[in-house]
């Protein structure tokens, strides 16, 4: 997220896109989000256009030629002139301040599909952890909220995809210096991690026992 309204980025919208499944970064001059892309992929970008160092549409044409990445316009700016320019020069969407986070939301998802229709077939999306491994996000966009435990178990597992992770190396993730952990303990944790992601994702986690070793993650559909 590219904005310059400090407030209005950290307070506001980055915790609650993050509250939503993104992981999201903020950026607040230009330069910053162009180092950051030399280092990371970004798939999608929400950006202003009054900056302080460069316009909006300078940005966005400066983007779209290093990557497919979905930009989504989030401007005060109301002047149709402005919208046909952005839409026609390299964004996808245009919003209107102040929006509903709910919007902006349901935009980038929406544009989220669409950037992963066009990176081609066999690219698959897959499980991830967002917001700092505290939501588990399905292939199909859907999250949910972690727990500590929760969080702390599939960490381990997200490390190594599709390796099998033996029964006591998951209970050593999961001690603390409060409380102890014993083999019954990760299978119930396991159990009732399982009916959550059915009942908040409604779909199986592919998380794959394996008799006396331990648990196999698939991040992509395999294990399901």
């Amino acid at each position: 997220m590219l904005e310059d309204d400090a407030e209005l980025r950290e307070e506001i919208l980055v915790p609650q896109l993050r509250e939503s499944g993104f992981d999201v970064h903020g950026f607040e001059v230009a330069e910053e989000l162009y180092q950051a892309v030399e280092t990371t992929r970004f798939d999608l970008l929400v950006l202003d256009i009054n900056l302080p160092d460069v316009d909006g549409f300078t940005v966005a044409r400066t983007l779209r030629e290093k990557a497919a990445t979905g930009i989504v316009v989030l401007t005060g700016r109301r002047a149709a002139a402005d919208q046909v320019k952005g839409l026609s020069e390299a964004a996808d969407a245009w919003l209107v301040k102040p929006v509903a986070v709910e919007v902006l939301v349901a935009t980038l998802h929406s544009l989220a599909r669409r950037v992963r229709m066009g990176a081609g077939e066999n690219e698959t999306p897959q499980w991830r952890l967002a917001s700092e491994g505290w939501r588990l996000c399905a292939p199909d966009g859907r999250s949910m909220a972690l727990n500590h435990s929760e969080r702390r178990l599939l960490a381990r597992l997200f490390e190594t995809p599709g390796d099998l992770v033996a029964h006591d190396e998951l209970i050593r993730v999961l001690v603390t210096a409060v409380e102890d952990v014993d083999q019954h303990r990760l299978e119930m944790l396991i159990h009732r991690l399982r009916r959550k992601v059915a009942g908040e994702l409604g779909r199986s986690l592919p998380l794959r026992s394996v008799r006396s070793r331990g648990y196999v993650l698939f991040i992509g559909n395999e294990g399901e």
